[in-house]
């Protein structure tokens, strides 16, 4: 009978074990930490950033048809909604957009110009003069926490 109480407790660790790797190998950018961040589960975010338009196509003039050339894409991966406020977007040098009080729909993104022009659910501008989406960088999502829920970079040394 110890024999089979060595063997249950054994089991028993070796199952607790993994459940712990597994729990530690998840990636930090699909944790919120257990916050519940506006998409209703407290889970793992929904959001993150999909096709990214870095330098505007076409003649590089600085007006703000150029600057809206340039873009990126947050997506909301879920079925509920996002609020938004409080993300931040950067990229390697430290531009920084920040959204004010947008919710992302379930299975919808928006994207992030750099130009001027008026918000829509699908389209927010920076309002900068200068373009930001450089041929070498890359593009960070935090949530209203700071956290990191997706990266992405291109280039030379990037994707």
């Amino acid at each position: 009978m110890s024999a089979s109480r060595t063997t249950r407790r054994v089991f028993a660790t070796v199952v607790a074990s993994v459940a712990v790797l597994g729990t530690a190998a998840l990636p930090a950018a699909a944790s919120t930490g257990g916050h519940d961040h506006g998409h209703g589960t407290g889970k793992h975010s929904t959001v993150m950033i999909g096709q990214v338009q870095h330098e505007s196509p076409g003649r590089d003039d600085r007006t703000n048809r150029s600057l809206n050339g340039e873009w990126v894409e947050v997506k909301n991966t879920g079925k509920k909604p996002v609020n938004l406020r409080g993300y931040t977007l950067t990229d390697k040098q430290g531009n920084t957009y920040r959204f004010h009080g947008m919710t992302l729909a379930g299975h919808s993104s928006v994207k992030v110009h750099t130009g001027r022009g008026k918000n829509t659910a699908h389209d927010v501008y920076q309002n900068r003069t200068h373009h930001v989406w450089d041929k070498r960088d890359s593009a960070t999502l935090r949530n209203d926490h700071n956290r990191i829920l997706d990266s992405k970079s291109w280039g030379k040394k990037g994707r």
